[in-house]
């Protein structure tokens, strides 16, 4: 029931889809891939090819693999993580979910980069308005001679991904030329919101959620985009309790918070992650970005201010 759910869900993509993607579905083991030790979190068919999704214990990159370049030891998560535990990989797993106890922004919310510089997390939750593409054209214009391409985590919906297609396009075009490089965070397919309930029973804590399939959701549709989900994901609305944080764990995934939800007057200082929506719906947070970016500006020029990708953020802040 719950495949044939996703597959009726997903159907408004499979005209556009360039990629087919067939009995998609946890799977977690371990085995070597160019050298290194790599986890693996999916099993699923792709373009008829049985292939896995895996992820590099130390640098936190993700990657599709045909099943014949890599042999697999089929292997429990909690296993695997205490046979990895010094791993960035399992620390970072491990931080998130001692960090899960709060109503709001659970997991890990801030960076620890080497130099002056902030992480940059964009959110497209759903929205019938236009990508705010003055995020992207004004940090490629004010990083164009001291960073190319510039790191940027988007937090992306199945139902966001529904209606912009043409932003996606878009945004995959500029990763193409080499002008931004995304991380694509996990926002759950359909990103429930209920202004009028109570925050424990609303976003992903709404009754009734399949959580399965928000989180598996999302990630076929990006597959069949050609684009490759990360090890990241995001709460929408920043709401969780534990039991939703450790369930999101179980699917491998390393809950994101933020300490710096610009609309909200949180201020960006060293090493915060910082969280924009970019969907049209918060003009207040992007005016506050790229005021932020201005402002920045002469120590971003001389490298002494910098956006860093959330892959290595993560990966400086738990390696050995």
């Amino acid at each position: 029931m719950k495949a044939l759910r996703i597959l009726l869900l997903l159907f408004p993509f499979l005209a556009l889809a360039q990629n087919t993607v067939s009995n998609y579905k946890t799977f977690f083991g371990s085995g070597i891939y160019k050298g290194e030790t790599v986890i693996i979190t999916r099993s699923f068919t792709y373009n008829n090819t049985p292939s896995f999704l895996y992820t590099d214990l130390k640098t936190l990159n993700t990657g599709i693999i045909s099943a014949k370049e890599i042999k697999i030891t089929p292997t429990p998560l909690t296993q695997l993580k205490a046979q990895f535990i010094d791993t960035p990989y399992t620390k970072a797993l491990a931080t998130a979910e001692n960090q899960s106890f709060s109503l709001q922004d659970a997991g890990l919310i801030h960076g620890y980069p080497k130099e002056h510089g902030i992480t940059l997390t964009i959110d497209l939750c759903p929205s019938h308005k236009k990508l705010d593409r003055v995020i992207f054209t004004t940090l490629i214009e004010e990083f164009s001679k001291t960073l190319q391409p510039v790191p940027i985590a988007l937090s992306i919906t199945g139902r966001f991904m529904l209606t912009h297609t043409d932003d996606i396009l878009w945004l995959k075009d500029l990763e193409k030329q080499g002008k931004i490089k995304i991380t694509w965070i996990n926002h759950t397919y359909n990103h429930h919101y209920d202004p009028k309930a109570p925050l424990t029973e609303n976003f992903i804590l709404k009754p009734g959620t399949d959580i399965s399939f928000e989180i598996l959701g999302i990630e076929i549709a990006l597959l069949q985009h050609g684009l490759t989900p990360s090890v990241f994901f995001r709460f929408p609305g920043l709401v969780s309790d534990n039991k939703a944080v450790t369930t999101v764990t179980d699917f491998g995934l390393i809950p994101i918070g933020s300490d710096a939800w610009l609309a909200k007057g949180q201020q960006a200082t060293n090493g915060t992650i910082v969280l924009i929506h970019g969907n049209g719906n918060e003009p207040v947070g992007v005016k506050d970005f790229i005021t932020l970016l201005h402002t920045e500006k002469e120590k971003a020029m001389a490298n002494q201010w910098l956006l860093y990708d959330l892959r290595e953020t993560v990966e400086d802040e738990f390696k050995e």
